[in-house]
C-alpha cells in the first residue's frame, strides 16, 4: 500500500514517441496530446513528479521522473545531543528547540546548512527535523546537466528528443532492453522494467566541513570530509573571535556557530511565492524571505484595447467620450477619455484625456499638448501639494496629491495609477478593482456583461452625448476582420525577437500580440499601428521590472516621433480633404469684406498663434 502525492494525475498513451526537456518540464508528445512520462512501479502507474512512501517504512522515498523511478533512504541529521524518538510514522528523531546554528526555523519554512544544501531542516510545534534525501535520477545525460550554486539537485539544460521504444529503457546516453541492469553513475544502481527505468540510489551522509574541503576519491559516490587535526576552543570569521557553541548572524537569511573550532553556517530556504495581479514581490527590510505585497492598481488603454484594474483584456472600438474610471463612492476624481476613429469603420484610438479632482481639470492631447483649468502649461508644471505635471522622454505623467497617478505617451497609450485606498470603489471601463476580474463588466446600470457583450458594457459608460462621437454611426457589435494577413507578421515580433524574450516569463505577449494583429486589420494611411501594441507591453514590462534594450524602439521601427509624425498625418490628412472640399464650395472669394469694412477693423491671421483649447 502506498500513499501518494500527485496534484495532476494523467494516464500516458502507448503511443508516445517524443521526450523533450527544456529547463524543469518534462514532457512528451504523441499524435493527438502533449503528456507527462509516466512510471510503472510494481504493476501501478505514477504521473512525472509524483513522490510516495511505502507503507511500513517511512524512510523508504520514491520518485517519478520522466519515466525513471528513484528509490532512496532518507539520511537523519540530528543537531542536538538528546534527541527525541521519531513521531509516528516519521523516519527521524527531532530536537526541541527550533534554532539551527543561530538561525530560527520558523513554522512553514525551511533552513538548510550551507555546507549541504541538500539537507532540509523544519520545525512543528517546537520540535526540529532534519532530513537529506537523494537527488532524482534525471534522463538527460550527465554532461547536459547544470546546478546552480547553492542549490541541491542538478536539471537538464537542453531539450532533448528520444524516440521511444516500447518495453525498453533510454536513460542518459544508454539504450537498455527489458530487464537489463546498469548503473548511470556511482551512487545508483537501476533496472528496466516495462519500460520504466527503476532505479536504486544511496542518499550521502550529511557533511559539517566548508564545501571547499570536500572531496570525492574517483570511482566513489559520496564525497567525505578531511580528518580534523586539531579540536580547538575558538573560530575566528572576518577578524572576530567567537568561543565554541556562540552563534553570529551573517544577515538576516544566513547564521553560523562555532564547534569545536569549525564554524558551521546555516541558511533560510525562502519559498517562492506566485502573486497575483496588482500584487508585487517585496522584500521587508527586517525580514529575510521576500512576500506579495499588494500594489496600486493599473489600468491600461492602448488604442482599442483596455486592461482593467483588475488585469481583465477587452476590446471596444466606441469612437465617443467614456468615462474611463471614477471614484463612485466618494467622488474624488473622474477620468474620461474622448475616443477618434481616425477615418476608420471599427477601431479607435484615445484623442484626449480629462482628470478631475478637487476642483482641478488637467487636459492631456495630442503631441504633448497639456491645459490646467483652460491654460496651456508648459513642463514641468507644479501646484504645491496638488499636482506636478512633468515630460518624461516618451510622454507624459501626472502626479496627484490624492495618489492618482496618469501616463501619457503623448499618442494613444494611457496608464492609471490609483492607490489600494480606492479598492472596491471604482466603476467606469477600468472596472472596479477588487482583484476579481470577472466581475470587471458591471454597466452603469449594476448588470455584469459576458465577453460576447462587451460593447454594451463600455457603451453604458458614454458620457457627452452624440456631438462628441467621430461616427455618428457606430455598430459597436461589430469587429475588423481581416483578410491580411501579411500585415501580422509585424506582430509576430512581440513573441519570436529576442528583444522582449526577457520580459517573456513575466508578463505573456499573447494578448498583446492578439491586439496587434487587429490594429494592422484597419490602420489608417499604411501607419505602424503595431506599435501601439509593443508600446504597450514594453512599459508594461518595465513597470514590473523588466529593463528591454534602448534599442527596442528603433529597431521595430517604432521610434517616438515616427509614430508621432503617423497620428499627426492622419489629423492633417482630414484637414486637408476636408479643405479641399471646401474649395470647390467656393468658386470666387468673397470680396464683401474688403470693399465695405475698413482696413483698421480686420485682424490678420497668424500662424504660429496657440491652437484652440481641447475639450
Amino acid at each position: 500500500m502506498v500513499s501518494l502525492n500527485v496534484p495532476h494525475p494523467k494516464i500516458v498513451h502507448p503511443s508516445m514517441t517524443v521526450i523533450c526537456w527544456k529547463r524543469r518540464t518534462v514532457a512528451v508528445k504523441n499524435a493527438k496530446n502533449n503528456l507527462f512520462v509516466d512510471c510503472i512501479y510494481e504493476k501501478e502507474m505514477y504521473p512525472s513528479g509524483a513522490e510516495w512512501t511505502v507503507s511500513g517504512d517511512p524512510c523508504a522515498s520514491l520518485k517519478c521522473l520522466a519515466g525513471v523511478v528513484t528509490e532512496t533512504n532518507l539520511q537523519c541529521y540530528t543537531p542536538c545531543n538528546s534527541p527525541l524518538p521519531p513521531r509516528p510514522g516519521q523516519c527521524c528523531p527531532t530536537c526541541l528547540g527550533c534554532q539551527l546554528n543561530g538561525q530560527t526555523v520558523h513554522d512553514g519554512r525551511e533552513v538548510t546548512l550551507s555546507e549541504d544544501p541538500c539537507l532540509r531542516c523544519s520545525c512543528s510545534n517546537k520540535r526540529l527535523t532534519c532530513v537529506k534525501k537523494a537527488c532524482p535520477i534525471l534522463q538527460c545525460p550527465l554532461s547536459k546537466q547544470i546546478k546552480a550554486p547553492g542549490e541541491c539537485c542538478p536539471r537538464c539544460k537542453d531539450k532533448r528528443y528520444i524516440t521511444n521504444f516500447p518495453g525498453n529503457c533510454i536513460l542518459g546516453n544508454g539504450f537498455h532492453s527489458d530487464g537489463k541492469k546498469f548503473s548511470p553513475d556511482h551512487c545508483s544502481i537501476c533496472t528496466c522494467t516495462n519500460g520504466t527505468s527503476i532505479c536504486r540510489r544511496n542518499t550521502c551522509p550529511v557533511l559539517e566541513c566548508a564545501p571547499e574541503y570536500q572531496k570525492t576519491i574517483p570511482g566513489e559516490c559520496c564525497p567525505t570530509c578531511p580528518a580534523i587535526a586539531e579540536v580547538r576552543s575558538t573560530c575566528s570569521h572576518n577578524g572576530t573571535t567567537y568561543q565554541n557553541n556562540e552563534t553570529w548572524n551573517l544577515d538576516l537569511c544566513r547564521s553560523c556557530r562555532c564547534h569545536s573550532g569549525e564554524i558551521r553556517c546555516a541558511q533560510t530556504k525562502c519559498p517562492k511565492p506566485k502573486c497575483r495581479a496588482n500584487e508585487v514581490l517585496v522584500t521587508p527590510t527586517d525580514q529575510c524571505c521576500s512576500r506579495c505585497e499588494e500594489t496600486a492598481g493599473i489600468c491600461s488603454l492602448f488604442g482599442s484595447h483596455y486592461k482593467t484594474f483588475d488585469g481583465k483584456f477587452f476590446n471596444f472600438h466606441g469612437s465617443c467620450k467614456y468615462q474611463l474610471t471614477a471614484d463612485c463612492y466618494n467622488h474624488t476624481f473622474s477620468i474620461r477619455i474622448t475616443n477618434d476613429g481616425r477615418k476608420t469603420k471599427t477601431s479607435s484610438w484615445a484623442k484626449t484625456v480629462t482628470l478631475k479632482f478637487g476642483g482641478i481639470k488637467v487636459n492631456l492631447g495630442q503631441n504633448l499638448r497639456v491645459k490646467v483649468n483652460g491654460t496651456k502649461i508648459d513642463f514641468p508644471f507644479k501646484m504645491p501639494s496638488l499636482l506636478d505635471v512633468d515630460k518624461t522622454s516618451d510622454g507624459v505623467t501626472v502626479v496627484t496629491s490624492i495618489g492618482v497617478q496618469l501616463y501619457w505617451d503623448r499618442n494613444n497609450l494611457l496608464q492609471v495609477q490609483v492607490p489600494a485606498v480606492y479598492k472596491n470603489g471604482l466603476c467606469g471601463l477600468c472596472g472596479n478593482y477588487n482583484n476579481v476580474w470577472r466581475d470587471d463588466l458591471i454597466s452603469r446600470r449594476g448588470i455584469n456583461y459576458t465577453d460576447d457583450e462587451v460593447w454594451r458594457f463600455a457603451n453604458s459608460w458614454k458620457v457627452g452625448g452624440n456631438k462628441a462621437c467621430t461616427r455618428k454611426n457606430d455598430n459597436l457589435a461589430k469587429y475588423p476582420v481581416c483578410r491580411h494577413k501579411k500585415s501580422w507578421l509585424m506582430c509576430k515580433s512581440l513573441k519570436d525577437m529576442e528583444l522582449f524574450e526577457m520580459c517573456g516569463n513575466r508578463l505573456n505577449p499573447q494578448n498583446y500580440f492578439e491586439s496587434c494583429k487587429q490594429d494592422m486589420c484597419e490602420c489608417p494611411n499604411n501607419g505602424k499601428c503595431y506599435c501601439d501594441s509593443f508600446s504597450a507591453y514594453a512599459h508594461e514590462c518595465a513597470r514590473l521590472g523588466v529593463k528591454l534594450p534602448n534599442s527596442w524602439r528603433k529597431d521595430t521601427g517604432c521610434d517616438i516621433a515616427e509614430s508621432t509624425a503617423i497620428s499627426t498625418a492622419v489629423i492633417v490628412a482630414k484637414n486637408q480633404q476636408g479643405l479641399k472640399r471646401h474649395r470647390k464650395r467656393i468658386k470666387r472669394p468673397n470680396k464683401f469684406f474688403s470693399k465695405h469694412v475698413p482696413k483698421t477693423f480686420l485682424v490678420q491671421k497668424h500662424h504660429g498663434r496657440t491652437p484652440p483649447p481641447i475639450h
